[in-house]
C-alpha cells in the first residue's frame, strides 16, 4: 500500500512551523524592538504575551466553527490573517501598534491546534494517531529552530522589520497548496480506493470502551462534565508554560547570561528545538507501540505523558551551570520532554474522545487551559527577572509546575469522555 496519507503529516508539520515561525519573530528581534520603542522587561512580558490573548479567545469559537465548516476552509481563514498581521507587523509605528498586530495574529492562530486535531482525525488510522500527532506537534519546534537562524541573521543584516515581512509571505505560500490539494480522504481525488477504505475502517480505536455512536457529537457542555478534558487541559497548562517560557524568553536569556549577539542567540536558541523536532516524532512513535496491542481507547498513553513532564522538569537543572555547553544540553532535554508532552496529551484526547465530531471542540478547550498559563508566563518572567535580576526563579516555576502536571494527568485522565444520555440528550445541539 502506498502512503500517501504521509502528505497530511507534511501539510500539518508546515502548518505549525509557520504559527511558530511568527511567533518566534517578536522574540528574536526583541533586543532592537526595544531599543526603538523605549521597552523595558515588564513592557516585553506584555507584548510577549499578546498574541496569547487573542489566541486564547478565539479558540473555542474557532472550534465550534471547523466541527461545523470544516478544516479546510477554517484552516484557510486563519493562516490568511495570522500571515497578513505577521508581515504588517514590520510596518508598525508605536507600540499599541505592535500589541494590536499581535492580537490579530494571535487569533488567525487559533486555528491551527483545532484543525489539526480535526485532520488527524479525519485521516489517520488509531494505530498511527501518536506519530503523526508528534509529527504535528513537532513543527512548532521545527519553526523556531528555522526561524532562530534565518530571522537572526536578517535582523543582523537588515533590521527587524524586514523579518516579519519574510515570515508572512511563508504562510501565503502554503495556503495556496493547501487550497489547491487538501480534501477529506473521500474526496481527495489523489487518493488510492485501497488507502481511502483502509483508513476510512481503521479511524477508531478498536478496544475503546466508548459506546456512543461515531455521527453524534455530545458536544463541549457535556464533555465539559467528564474530569478527564479537565484533567487534559489542565495538564496542557502546567506544559505550555515552560513552553512560552523558552518561546518568549530564550533569546533574551541568552543574550543576557552568555553576551551572544543576535546572530549568534539564534543559532544557539535552534539547538534546543531542533533536538525537541527529531526526539518528539521518535517518542510518538514509540508510544504508538507502546500501544499496538491494548490500549489506545482505554487511556493508557497518560503514562507515556508523565513520563515526558519528567523530562521536561529537568529544566530545573538550569539554573546550577553557566556552562553554554551543559545549558544547551539541559534546555535540549527538557524542551524534549515539553515537546513530546505536548503531542502526547493531544493524541490522548483523541484516545479518549467517541467521536470525531467533537475533535476541534475539545482540542479548543483544552488548549485553551493550556494557553491560559501560556498568557502567565511572559508576564510572570518579566516581573521575576526585573525583580531578581536573574533567571534562576523562571526556571525553577516551570520546572515545579511540570511535575504537578504529573499528577493531573495520572489522576484525571482515567475515563473516556462519555457523558450521560440524559444529558446527552439535553445538550447535543449544543
Amino acid at each position: 500500500m502506498r502512503y500517501k496519507r504521509g502528505w497530511i503529516a507534511v501539510f500539518l508539520f508546515s502548518l505549525t512551523m509557520i504559527n511558530y515561525m511568527d511567533r518566534i519573530a517578536l522574540s528574536i528581534a526583541a533586543t532592537p524592538i526595544a531599543k526603538d520603542f523605549n521597552l523595558n522587561a515588564v513592557d516585553l512580558g506584555y507584548l510577549f504575551s499578546a498574541f496569547i490573548w487573542g489566541y486564547a479567545l478565539f479558540l473555542i469559537p474557532m472550534g465550534f466553527l471547523i466541527d461545523r465548516y470544516g478544516a479546510k476552509k477554517m484552516a484557510g481563514i486563519g493562516i490568511f490573517v495570522w500571515s497578513a498581521a505577521t508581515a504588517l507587523t514590520g510596518v508598525v509605528t508605536g507600540f499599541s501598534h505592535l500589541i494590536t498586530a499581535r492580537l490579530i495574529m494571535g487569533a488567525g492562530e487559533s486555528v491551527s491546534n483545532p484543525v489539526g486535531a480535526k485532520v488527524i482525525r479525519q485521516w489517520i488510522p488509531a494505530s498511527e494517531r501518536g506519530m503523526t500527532t508528534a509529527i504535528f506537534n513537532s513543527g512548532s519546534y521545527a519553526g523556531p529552530a528555522i526561524c532562530s537562524v534565518l530571522l537572526g541573521a536578517l535582523v543582523t543584516m537588515y533590521g527587524w522589520r524586514i523579518s516579519f515581512a519574510i515570515a508572512g509571505a511563508i504562510g501565503f505560500v502554503w495556503l495556496l497548496a493547501w487550497w489547491l490539494f487538501f480534501d477529506s480522504p473521500q474526496k481527495a481525488k489523489w487518493l488510492s480506493d485501497e488507502e481511502r477504505t483502509y483508513i476510512v475502517t481503521n479511524l477508531n480505536a478498536k478496544n475503546s470502551t466508548a459506546q456512543h455512536s461515531e455521527d453524534r457529537a455530545q458536544g463541549l457542555l457535556a464533555l465539559m462534565k467528564t474530569p478527564t478534558l479537565w484533567g487534559l487541559a489542565i495538564t496542557q497548562g502546567c506544559n505550555v508554560y515552560t513552553q512560552y517560557l523558552f518561546l518568549t524568553w530564550l533569546p533574551s536569556y541568552l543574550q543576557t547570561t552568555m553576551n551572544l549577539d543576535i546572530k549568534h542567540t539564534g543559532v544557539f536558541s535552534a539547538v534546543p528545538y531542533a533536538a525537541a523536532v527529531i526526539l518528539c516524532i521518535f517518542v510518538g512513535r514509540i508510544s504508538d507501540k507502546y500501544l499496538l496491542k491494548g490500549g489506545v481507547g482505554t487511556g493508557r498513553r497518560r503514562n507515556a505523558v508523565a513520563l515526558s513532564m519528567l523530562v521536561g522538569a529537568t529544566i530545573l537543572f538550569v539554573p546550577f551551570t553557566t556552562s553554554p555547553t551543559v545549558v544547551l544540553i539541559v534546555l535540549s532535554i527538557a524542551l524534549t520532554g515539553v515537546a513530546s508532552t505536548t503531542s502526547l496529551n493531544f493524541a490522548l484526547l483523541n484516545d479518549m474522545l467517541p467521536t470525531s465530531k467533537d475533535v476541534a471542540k475539545a482540542m479548543a478547550f483544552v488548549v485553551v487551559g493550556g494557553n491560559i498559563f501560556g498568557m502567565i508566563a511572559p508576564i510572570a518572567t518579566g516581573y521575576v527577572v526585573q525583580a531578581s535580576e536573574s533567571y534562576n526563579w523562571a526556571f525553577g516555576i516551570a520546572g515545579l509546575l511540570l511535575l504537578i502536571g504529573i499528577s493531573v494527568v495520572m489522576t484525571m485522565t482515567r475515563k473516556p469522555m462519555e457523558t450521560d444520555a440524559k444529558f446527552l440528550l439535553k445538550e447535543e445541539r449544543v
